[in-house]
């Protein structure tokens, strides 16, 4: 009981302050959780768990909205959908330190876009079979590290050219179900204690909504994504030690 209590906080900590920059705190919950003695493929399913519950009412309002453009999204979230299982499903067969070393790259590139991301451009693409590669790689090493892969795919496709607005929809969409599908496919190899993962839920949705309010009251994006940018670099670091040490 006393384990539930420490990781509902930690998971409300996280998620609220993950909310206030448009983000899911799966990327961070999975390291900490780690680190706090739950074993690496455990904590990639309830990261999972987690962060798909609080991402998917984005998803269902803006399908309500009708704010998806479904031409743009279908590539991604079909080629998501295959290849994240798929993921999930290879990372058992994969040496856990070279996944946790993947995942510490994953984790000093996702807070370097966030500290130091340019918005503008590299290329301009328009082809539709760029989206079906990119929803695949991504993907399937999101599947690989159990994160959603929200973290991964904005910022590429915003440096492949596409418009931010329709990205940020795009991926609030697809990456729910593809977190999901790696769930599940984590859930068939992994024991798992579904008290926990209750738990961790519920309090990933009330920080999400905490995150929600307070970003009403107009505080600077910016500043946020520096404090979370500098949380990922902290754990990145300290699977960097684990590994010279």
């Amino acid at each position: 009981m006393h384990d539930y209590l420490l990781y509902s906080l930690i998971t409300l900590l996280l998620s609220t302050i993950f909310s206030m920059g448009g983000a899911g705190a799966g990327i961070a919950l999975i390291p900490i959780f780690n680190f706090l003695g739950l074993g690496f493929s455990v904590a990639k399913a309830v990261g999972l768990f987690a962060g798909a519950s609080t991402t998917i009412t984005s998803s269902i309002m803006n399908i309500k909205r009708k704010m998806v453009d479904y031409k743009f999204v279908f590539p991604i979230a079909v080629t998501m959908l295959i290849f994240a299982p798929l993921g999930a499903y290879s990372s058992s067969f994969i040496d856990e330190n070279l996944v946790k070393f993947i995942y510490m790259l994953m984790l000093f590139y996702s807070a370097t876009m966030m500290m130091f991301g340019k918005k503008k451009a590299l290329f301009h693409v328009e082809s539709k079979y760029t989206l079906f590669i990119v929803g695949g790689s991504v993907g399937f090493l999101a599947g690989l590290l159990g994160v959603g892969g929200g973290n991964i795919l904005i910022p590429l496709l915003a440096l492949l050219g596409y418009e931010p607005k329709k990205v940020a929809v795009a991926v609030s969409f697809v990456v729910p179900f593809s977190a999901l599908g790696s769930f599940f496919t984590y859930a068939t190899y992994v024991p798992l204690d579904w008290g926990m993962l209750l738990v961790v839920a519920l309090s990933a949705i009330v920080g999400g909504y905490i995150g929600n309010y307070i970003m009403q009251f107009k505080l600077k994006q910016n500043h946020i994504k520096k404090i979370m940018a500098g949380l990922l670099y902290l754990l990145a670091l300290k699977l960097l030690w684990h590994f010279i040490a």
